[in-house]
């Protein structure tokens, strides 16, 4: 679900936040006539892009530290906050101009592998993209959002554990449909759950 939330607790410091250089408009949309078109038969080994309703998971083995570990993941909701928030968020109020910030929300469970021992990566791909667009992220804010967990608190996490990882970037005001990305590596094709403005 699209929330709005006009109270976001997002008391990290502005010092500690970056905003990184994939603000709004970071071009990686491939839906514009993309001419990475697969050549003789190469369509049956790219893999697709897998499309989600909001709380639907999906399955993904990702490497933490050095092993594999099967996790199943649902982007449950994105809670969105006011432009009054955005410029708290930033170091230069400038930058959040026409901006909201956007929580993603993901629901990671510990299907098969060995405990973790350091903290998870699980989460560094999650993307929150506005109208086809991906965009800002917001570092260090989503662990103090309500309802996320601090990754730095979950070492040890073992099988059959389920912990709510968040990801914040910054969208336009105007959004009328976001998306959460999630993949189980940077190049590997996203699953992607929808998540319409009511």
């Amino acid at each position: 679900m699209f929330h709005r939330n006009t109270a976001l607790r997002l008391a990290v410091p502005t010092a500690a936040l970056a905003l990184a250089l994939t603000a709004c408009g970071g071009g990686d949309s491939k839906s514009e006539g993309s001419d990475d078109k697969p050549k003789d038969g190469a369509a049956n080994s790219q893999p697709k892009e897998e499309k989600l309703a909001a709380g639907a998971s999906t399955t993904g083995k990702v490497e933490e530290d050095g092993a594999a570990v099967t996790y199943d993941v649902a982007a449950q909701k994105v809670d969105l906050g006011t432009a009054a928030d955005a410029k708290k968020l930033v170091q230069d109020p400038e930058d959040a101009k026409g901006l909201v910030p956007a929580v993603a929300h993901i629901k990671f469970t510990h299907k098969g592998g060995a405990p973790l021992t350091d903290t998870p990566d699980v989460a560094d791909t999650t993307e929150v993209w506005a109208d086809g667009t991906r965009g800002g992220l917001l570092i260090g804010a989503a662990e103090d959002a309500q309802g996320c967990e601090d990754p730095l608190d979950l070492e040890g996490w073992k099988k059959g554990e389920s912990h709510v990882l968040c990801e914040t970037y910054l969208v336009p005001e105007s959004a009328k449909n976001l998306e959460v990305h999630w993949a189980e590596k940077d190049d590997a094709k996203p699953a992607i759950w929808s998540l319409p403005a009511e």
